[in-house]
């Protein structure tokens, strides 16, 4: 008696549930709609969250300096071999850049931010290419030895090259190195397999060394096995930091706000002032020619390549190249064909906002 009760009951809960589903089904639908949500302007969202007091400063203070403790030891993993990699709640941005800026003094470092849209890879082992060039051409100097042969100009060498030059027996005596500090190395411009594998083979340089740090929960699905052993060789550290993550967030939009112009304003102005004088300056050269010309298409290369030979902001068309594919790597230009099939160059913002960028970096 008793188990048919339990059937009856157990056949009753599934009749009802049916029977809910139903009535649910064929009740009138709301007409409400996301869009009827009324969304706050991103820049008054950003301010209220920067006015949110911080809690436990000490305990998180007393943290960090735990980790200062480490610098010492970290240094040693590095010269053993290894690439370090920091996780654990919390933006380490500040962490790293400070162990760098403490204690990598008797090293060149190069800072990747891997929270930006797009990285320019090529340009990255260029710089430390460079670098360590000028490390052997110093310690040369130094011995009395005679001075290394003049090399191509790196940035007209192939990525391949320039991985075979940092990864060569240049020196004798005492050995040269170079750091790569990579901010969130799985952010979104280098999540890509082809960053990855670049990244991963400048690790395994004998002349590179490689700071980082993940954020995501699945960033080691982004390298296999020989990668993570072999080429990176990785020596993970946990240095949760609870710290926000103010820098990396402000190139991400927030779910619940309107993407306002200011914002562009705001995110093209830091990639901006992070460039040399002379890439700001040939920007000012395209935004001005789109402020004075509104109607047309956007300004034509040539035209750009002629104003600044005569303004002396690039020697060559290889050096403005090089300033556009920056540009463009971070999407601050664009490129269109005008109706005789010249390629011009516009920038992708309102005359609004493009004057509020010239005004920022111009200051």
């Amino acid at each position: 008696m008793e188990s048919n009760d339990i059937e009856e009951e157990e056949l009753g809960f599934s009749r009802n549930y049916f029977l809910a589903k139903e009535l649910k089904s064929s009740s009138k639908k709301s007409a409400r709609k996301l869009t009827d949500i009324n969304i706050v302007d991103e820049q008054e969202l950003r301010e209220a969250y920067s006015k949110l007091e911080t809690k436990h400063d000490k305990e998180i203070n007393d943290l960090v300096r735990s980790y200062k403790d480490l610098y010492t030891e970290w240094v040693f993993i590095l010269r053993c071999g290894f690439g370090l990699l920091m996780y654990g709640f919390g933006s380490k941005k500040a962490l790293i850049e400070d162990f760098a800026s403490t204690a990598l003094t008797d090293y060149s470092v190069i800072v990747i931010n891997g929270y930006l849209q797009s990285i320019n890879l090529k340009q990255v082992a260029v710089t430390l290419a460079e670098l360590l060039w000028d490390q052997l051409k110093m310690q040369r100097k130094n011995t009395s030895a005679s001075n290394p042969k003049n090399q191509q100009p790196f940035n007209t060498r192939s990525m391949d090259d320039l991985i075979s030059f940092l990864n060569g027996p240049h020196l004798e005596d005492e050995e040269c190195f170079v750091c790569v500090v990579v901010n969130n190395i799985d952010g979104p411009g280098l999540r890509d397999p082809e960053s990855q594998q670049y990244l991963a083979r400048l690790a395994a340089c004998s002349h590179v060394l490689m700071v980082a740090s993940i954020d995501h929960v699945n960033a080691p699905l982004l390298w296999d096995k020989k990668m993570v052993h072999t080429q990176f060789n990785w020596y993970w550290y946990h240095v949760p930091t609870y710290a926000p993550y103010k820098v990396e967030g402000t190139f991400f939009p927030l779910i619940l706000a309107h993407n306002g112009s200011a914002q562009s304003v705001k995110t093209a102005s830091i990639v901006l002032q992070s460039l040399t004088p002379n890439a700001q300056n040939v920007f000012k050269v395209i935004a001005q020619h789109q402020l004075s010309h509104p109607d047309d298409k956007g300004m034509p290369l040539n035209n750009l390549y002629t104003i600044c030979r005569e303004r002396f902001l690039v020697s060559s068309q290889i050096t403005l190249n090089a300033h556009l594919t920056e540009f463009k790597d971070h999407e601050l230009v664009k490129t269109k064909r005008n109706s005789d099939g010249e390629d011009c160059l516009y920038i992708p913002v309102t005359s609004e906002a493009l004057q509020k960028i010239v005004q920022e970096i111009s200051q």
